[in-house]
């Protein structure tokens, strides 16, 4: 059997959390199951290499479908005119992955399983520009994605709820799938040298209170600057502990740093220093107002940040009981957070510990696994299963 996986998010030169899920999903799904062949297709108009896909030579069972038309003009014949079918530009594959909400046409023949991070352009429109909102609306339409797709894979029970109540889809459609936490997310033995160049390279103080993920609205930047403000203020012995803002900054959170200048800004982390930066951070902070999962927050109890987090939307099933859960409205929680954590030493281990064990339950190969049983469950799919999916359970 052929599984066509779309790829083209992976053509970003810095990827995020949708990056990051394709990256290390692709990665073990070829791990896991060598028996049936994948095509990667990947589309820019870019005409250089693609890093994030370069490994894949090493997989006999994997075969890279690289176009290099416009995307925006591509979209635009997939949109209006309902073609190319992308299982046929793909090369005929049996059934087509999408590790994001893009509208892609298929053959008859070919059923569609897509994954769905959020709705938090539906339940949060306020947090996005007129643009996005548009494109949201217009151009890409997930409700329209929703409908048509064989399978959804959604990500927490939290995505699952708000596909049944926004979109009107049926429960036995949906496959909850968690996302994973690399095994590169770890404790790292402090005495590695390649800490001291981290810390130079992104001008990291000693210690630190550190926020990891796109600077935008949603995320509740402005609440982690008032309660750490708040923090200092009330104890002023904290003042060693200085905040780190970490990420790429949206149109709409630029002023964020304005007389801001105990907080440091140091830009998008690339991702193989990520696990170094949670190592340093002395606490992790991320009072985020909506999440359709939260992966930092997995990230950064692996490698044994004590976490703050809010209680809303999916980050109860990420952190359970390992984090600090607060009302992100609230900075003045949030703040007393911070100091409970820093100032208990106890506090600080006991918060550690409960995360380094939480952690483990999230695995990109569990997530592999599973992913592929929603891929074998999926109705329309040929009966004519090719050999390596016997085994697969289809419920």
């Amino acid at each position: 059997m052929k599984i066509g996986f779309d790829a083209r998010c992976l053509e970003e030169e810095r990827i995020s959390g949708v990056g990051e899920y394709a990256l290390e999903l692709l990665k073990n799904l070829l791990e896991i199951d060598s028996e049936n062949k994948c095509t990667i297709f990947s589309n820019s108009f870019k005409q250089e290499n693609n890093h994030y896909l370069r490994w894949l030579a090493k997989y006999p069972n994997a075969e890279l479908k690289r176009f290099f038309f416009p995307n925006k003009v591509l979209n635009f014949f997939f949109w209006y005119f309902n073609w190319p079918k992308i299982d046929r530009l793909a090369g005929r594959v049996d059934i087509f992955f999408a590790p994001n909400i893009n509208f892609l046409p298929t053959g008859r023949n070919c059923p569609l399983v897509a994954t769905f991070h959020d709705l938090s352009f539906e339940r949060s429109p306020h947090f996005f520009t007129s643009k996005a909102r548009l494109w949201h609306k217009y151009f890409v339409n997930p409700r329209r994605i929703a409908r048509n797709a064989k399978k959804i894979i959604a990500v927490s029970e939290s995505t699952k709820k708000d596909l049944e109540e926004i979109y009107g889809i049926g429960s036995d459609k949906i496959r909850v799938v968690r996302h994973g936490v690399s095994k590169d997310f770890q404790q790292i033995d402090r005495n590695d040298p390649r800490f001291l160049d981290i810390q130079k390279k992104y001008n990291l103080p000693y210690k630190f209170i550190l926020y990891l993920g796109n600077i935008e609205p949603r995320k509740n930047v402005l609440s982690i600057i008032a309660a750490y403000k708040n923090l200092i203020s009330k104890n002023p012995k904290l003042e060693k502990y200085k905040l780190v803002l970490a990420g790429n900054v949206s149109p709409l959170c630029r002023e964020v740093f304005d007389g801001n200048e105990d907080i440091i800004a140091c830009g998008y982390i690339e991702r193989d220093d990520r696990p170094f930066v949670y190592n340093l951070a002395s606490l992790f902070v991320y009072p985020s107002f909506f999440e359709g999962f939260g992966l930092p927050v997995a990230e950064a109890m692996a490698c044994g940040a004590p976490v703050i987090s809010s209680h809303n939307s999916s980050i109860p099933e990420v952190a359970g009981e390992a984090a600090i859960l607060v009302d992100p409205n609230r900075p003045n929680e949030i703040a007393r957070a911070m100091e409970s954590i820093l100032t208990d030493k106890n506090f600080y281990d006991k918060i550690k510990e409960r995360g380094l064990k939480q952690a483990r339950k999230f695995s990109w190969e569990k997530c592999a696994e599973e992913t592929l049983c929603a891929l074998a469950s999926t109705p329309a799919f040929s009966d004519q299963s090719g050999k390596g999916w016997a085994d697969i359970p289809k419920n």
